[in-house]
């Protein structure tokens, strides 16, 4: 019995079911959506987001955000520039950055066409097969739904998270009056209506939690030049119209966050299937119910870079 050609054999087989040395894990192929302008949150959530090795990241859009008391006439345009200043300071201009609409949905079968929405209709007809396009919605849906309007084919070949309306988990009791949720109902309309489409909501329920503290920003941000500069003068600069407390804004709400570090780790929120509200398609959608503050806040503090490599 000759050994030596057994012996190969095996060891063949024992290296053809190892991971390859250095080769690339599977990366998300995401779309990020966000209402940038509007608050402090989005831009932790992008920066994460750009750093990341978990996503393969397709492009940013810009979102309108005109029920705001601060808002201007051209609010799609205010999330468009700091988009272009974020990926200038991080050094990633290859991230393309669609223009979104600046008007919601006129009515739930006309949509508001934009460069975003004939980029992410696009990109899904990219997609290879059994593989989905990732829509990330940090801000109204109105980019995505349209989407969705123009091109209902579209609808198999994505999955969309979006980070919106309050949510009951014990009662499956939905309130739709929220920010993101106000800022194109319509479009929130369509996507819960949208039979089939692969949803997940992380409520503004449960990612009210995830709050940053202004001191540990600092420690990691302040004087350190460039985006670190820029998110604390952020910070420090925008007008938190919405609460009176704690006015010297110690604390920050990271909304957005929330739903980024849940896709890069999804061991840190726990997610479970609900029916619709009683008024939409009744289908089940998934909804994030709990997050982990502490671990959330210390990856992306572990992972924080001031320029993506």
């Amino acid at each position: 019995m000759k050994l030596v050609p057994y012996f190969s054999v095996l060891l063949l087989f024992f290296l053809g079911t190892q991971p390859v040395l250095g080769q690339e894990p599977l990366r998300i192929p995401i779309i990020i959506d966000a209402d940038t302008a509007n608050e402090v949150d989005d831009l932790f959530a992008l920066v994460r987001a750009i750093n990341t090795p978990n996503f393969r990241l397709l492009g940013i859009s810009s979102a309108q955000f005109h029920t705001s008391p601060l808002a201007s006439d051209s609010t799609v345009w205010e999330s468009q520039k700091i988009n272009e200043e974020l990926v200038d300071l991080m050094h990633r201009k290859d991230i393309p950055l669609p223009l979104g609409s600046n008007i919601p949905l006129p009515d739930m079968q006309t949509p508001a066409p934009s460069a975003a929405s004939h980029f992410m209709i696009k990109s899904a007809h990219q997609m290879p097969e059994g593989q989905k396009l990732h829509l990330v919605i940090l801000g109204p849906c109105t980019n995505v739904a349209s989407a969705l309007l123009q091109d209902p084919s579209i609808l198999p070949k994505i999955k969309v998270s979006y980070i919106g309306f309050w949510h009951d988990p014990k009662t499956n009791a939905y309130d739709k009056k929220e920010f993101n949720s106000r800022n194109d109902p319509l479009a929130v309309e369509v996507l819960l209506n949208s039979e089939g489409l692969d949803l997940d909501v992380m409520t503004a329920t449960t990612c009210q939690r995830l709050v940053f503290d202004k001191r540990q920003t600092d420690r990691h941000l302040k004087g350190k030049g460039g985006i670190a500069d820029y998110l604390v003068s952020r910070w420090e600069a925008y007008d938190r119209w919405w609460t009176k407390k704690d006015p010297e804004k110690r604390h920050w709400i990271m909304w957005d966050l929330a739903i980024i570090e849940a896709l890069i780790h999804p061991k840190m929120a726990k997610k479970s299937k609900f029916a619709t509200p009683k008024e939409n398609t009744d289908r089940q959608i998934g909804i994030y119910t709990s997050i982990n503050v502490k671990k959330m806040t210390a990856d992306f503090w572990k992972n924080w870079k001031p320029v993506a490599k």
